[in-house]
This record gives structure tokens, C-alpha cells and sequence, in this order.
């Protein structure tokens, strides 16, 4: 199984997000624990503060199992060196995507800085995974409207519409080329419908681990259970599961 939305510890700033602290070898034994082999990984602090320390860190997170962690980092997207830091993430630092979370970090998805970002994250093969389904700044349909804006660039739906923008989230990915659909905190009802209806192809699965305040990480335990009541298929369970974010982090393009 690849997790495709987890995340590190707080490490510079305390936040009502921010869980225990662990390291990456407390991660990897908790990935064990639910039979994850690799996982997405997201900077915390970046979410609050999108500096490139935040880079950093999360790329000596992943850099101690680099083959089970691939990190996501992000960038201020305001700032005039955005698509350079975003340039340094790909290539000294490893990274493998960029983060964004339009709510917290207090932006819209239609401004036109994140242009030159889009185009230098797509240079480099990268992944744009945003938050989704917390209006007004972070409905599916706003991120989907920069997907179309660069359009050889795979733009993931970071929570699946969550509660309010699932419906919005799952017409989205079936009407958006390059966008696809990460069911991470989405309800069971919802997920059980979206696997029902979207394209087989473009589904993801994420627990948002790393937020617990236990380094067992209960809930994401709890959410991966919830898998075996969505009634699906062992072909559905698989392309969720291992292939379609094997084939997106691997650069291919799916069919």
C-alpha cells in the first residue's frame, strides 16, 4: 500500500495541528504496523510557514528511508523566488512534489504567481497535491481550474472534497484530464461513492498521518480499517492502493 497523504511532526511551530514528535524511524514502524510499504509525506510547519527551512527538513525526514518516504515540500506563493525554491526542492533537495494549502496559507488558486511554479514544478516531472474541500479558498473546483491551466501537470485533490465538496471533488476528476482524487478524512459514505463513479485510474488513497498525538497513530490506523467497509472491489482496492500512485510517482502518465 502507498499512502499518499501523510505528514511529518511539528518541529518549529506548536499549532492545534501539530501532534507528538517522532522521528522517521517511529513513522516507518508505524507504516509497518498497517502494511504501508511507501508513503506521500508533507512538511507541517511549512503548512503555517512556508519557508524553505521547512524544505529542508522534511527532505532530511524522507532522506533516512528514501525508499518508503517521498517528500512533498512547498513555497510562499506571493514570493519572487517561489519557482526557484521550487527548482532547488526537485533537484538538491530530492523532493518529489510540492504541497499547497490555499486555506492556510492564505492564498487563491486563480492568482497568476503560481504560474511560473506550476511550470517549474512541471519541468521537473513534479506532483501538485493541494487541500481541497474547505471553502472558500480550497473547493476542488478552483484547483481544477489551475489544472487546466497546466495541463501536463498531475494535480491531486489532497482530501477527496472532504465533507462539504465531494460531489464537486468526484465531477471534477471525472471531467479533468490531469486531476485526480486522494480519499484522505473524505466519509465512508462518500468514499464508497466516489470509488463507485470515478475513473478507476485516478483514485488515491491518504490517512493524513503524522498529526496524532500518539506515535502510533490511532486514527490513521482507524482509517486505513475503514477501508474493508467501502464494498469494493480487490481490482479497485489494488488500483487505489499500489498502482495508481506507483505509476503517478514514477512520472507516468495514466491511461
Amino acid at each position: 500500500m502507498i499512502d499518499f497523504h501523510t505528514h511529518t511532526p511539528a518541529w518549529r511551530s506548536a499549532t492545534w495541528l501539530g501532534g507528538t514528535p517522532f522521528g522517521a524511524d517511529d513513522f516507518v514502524a508505524f507504516m509497518d504496523t498497517v502494511g504501508t510499504d511507501q508513503a506521500v509525506v508533507l512538511s507541517h510547519d511549512g503548512l503555517f510557514d512556508p519557508q524553505p527551512e521547512a524544505n529542508d527538513e522534511l527532505a532530511a525526514f524522507v532522506r533516512q528511508h528514501p525508499d518508503r518516504l517521498h517528500g512533498f515540500g512547498t513555497v510562499p506563493v506571493r514570493a519572487p523566488d517561489a519557482a526557484a525554491e521550487v527548482d532547488r526542492m526537485m533537484t538538491d533537495l530530492g523532493l518529489r512534489g510540492l504541497k499547497l494549502h490555499p486555506w492556510l496559507q492564505g492564498f487563491s488558486m486563480h492568482e497568476r504567481s503560481l504560474d511560473p511554479i506550476c511550470e517549474a514544478l512541471t519541468a521537473h516531472g513534479g506532483i501538485l497535491l493541494s487541500h481541497d474541500g474547505t471553502p472558500p479558498y480550497s473547493t476542488p473546483a478552483q484547483i481544477a481550474a489551475l489544472a487546466r491551466r497546466h495541463p501536463t501537470l498531475p494535480v491531486v485533490l489532497g482530501h477527496g472534497g472532504l465533507h462539504d465538496c465531494w460531489r464537486e471533488a468526484l465531477a471534477l476528476t471525472r471531467e479533468t484530464a490531469n486531476l485526480y482524487l486522494c480519499i484522505c478524512g473524505t466519509p465512508p459514505y462518500a468514499a464508497r461513492q466516489i470509488l463507485a463513479a470515478a475513473p478507476a485510474h485516478k483514485v488515491l488513497f491518504g490517512t493524513d498521518a503524522g498529526l496524532s498525538d500518539r506515535k502510533s497513530q490511532d486514527y490513521a490506523v482507524a482509517r486505513v480499517a475503514e477501508i474493508d467497509g467501502w464494498r469494493i472491489t480487490d481490482s479497485q482496492r489494488r488500483a487505489m492502493l499500489v498502482d495508481n500512485p506507483r505509476r503517478l510517482l514514477a512520472g507516468a502518465s495514466l491511461p
